[in-house]
């Protein structure tokens, strides 16, 4: 693997190669080749904590009309993990994952799981590499372009929690939620779930986890029952209302 390749797209240049090499080390790669030393899960461990703080501090200075809930809540939608797949993607970081051959085969490279763990994992790197700043110089830019994309389409709010709130103060009925559809290899499924209110289905979602099914049927449902509420639209998933 050409790591200049991956640096150039990076935008970021490490000191010590080999630190990066490791961030993109999956633990099915050290298990296959005995002369690999380390794969990056302690770098992923490191990188988490190095996000986390980033984005805090980051959404604490440029964000101050911002509550406390709300900024948890924002900090919660920038670092999940669809979210931090998503910015893996963009700059190719799966060409670049040393993987077994397993894991290969059935899809890992494009796995958000195994990208969001390298990810955090070069993050990591680069703060042992070159140290907090660098870390900060390159992040930021990336936290401003996604928290301006998940405020305006209001991505942070939890739909499920609005939806339930909503459902209880309009006759009580806490609503339900069904997995009634799955696609696509395991690597990469779509998941269609419905949510039902007293019997009834008020709106079905479609997302790469049950999780994110479930708020996009929520925003579905609250676009249909509760327009005014201002349901969210979530930037990793598709949804669609039926009323009945």
């Amino acid at each position: 693997m050409d790591f200049n390749q991956l640096q150039a797209r990076l935008g970021m240049r490490f000191q010590n190669p080999a630190l990066l090499e490791q961030a993109l080390t999956h633990s099915s790669y050290r298990n296959e080749n005995p002369d690999c030393q380390a794969d990056n899960e302690r770098l992923e461990f490191l990188g988490d904590a190095v996000l986390d703080l980033v984005t805090a501090r980051y959404l604490y200075a440029h964000h101050p009309a911002l509550h406390e809930g709300e900024l948890t809540r924002l900090r919660a939608a920038l670092v999940r993990t669809e979210q931090l797949a998503e910015l893996a993607r963009s700059f190719e970081l799966g060409k670049a994952l040393r993987v077994g051959r397993g894991e290969a085969e059935s899809g890992g490279r494009a796995r958000d799981t195994l990208l969001c763990c390298a990810f955090e994992a070069m993050l990591g790197a680069l703060y042992l590499d070159s140290g907090e700043q660098a870390v900060c110089a390159w992040l930021e830019p990336q936290l401003e372009q996604q928290s301006a994309i998940i405020l305006a389409r209001q991505g942070h709010i939890d739909s499920k929690s609005v939806l339930q709130e909503w459902a209880q103060a309009n006759g009580g009925a806490t609503p339900a939620y069904e997995t009634i559809d799955e696609q696509g290899p395991d690597h990469a499924k779509e998941f269609t779930v419905r949510v039902m209110i007293a019997g009834k289905s008020h709106g079905t979602g479609s997302g790469r986890s049950k999780q994110a099914a479930a708020q996009a049927a929520a925003q579905a449902a609250l676009h249909a029952l509760a327009p005014d509420r201002h349901a969210p639209h979530n930037l990793s998933t598709t949804s669609n209302s039926s009323s009945q």
